[in-house]
């Protein structure tokens, strides 16, 4: 093997490890718009989690679900 062929060698192995390097540094960014629509969908999951546990928690709900039972 001679001096080209391991310089092409070292060049290769140098830009295929930046690639690498690149990617590994990339992959874990998200899009803010992304984000946004995700953190709106907590907030509107949350109203509804508190919606129906206002539901269930008012008595009448309860007396309901007594007389049900029955």
């Amino acid at each position: 093997m001679g001096p080209f062929e391991i310089a092409a060698i070292a060049i290769i192995g140098g830009l295929a490890y930046s690639a690498y390097e690149t990617y590994s540094k990339n992959k874990h960014r998200t899009n803010k718009a992304d984000v946004q629509a995700l953190e709106q969908e907590i907030q509107r999951l949350k109203e509804r989690v508190s919606t129906l546990e206002s539901i269930v928690t008012d008595k009448s709900y309860q007396l309901k679900e007594q007389i049900n039972r029955l």
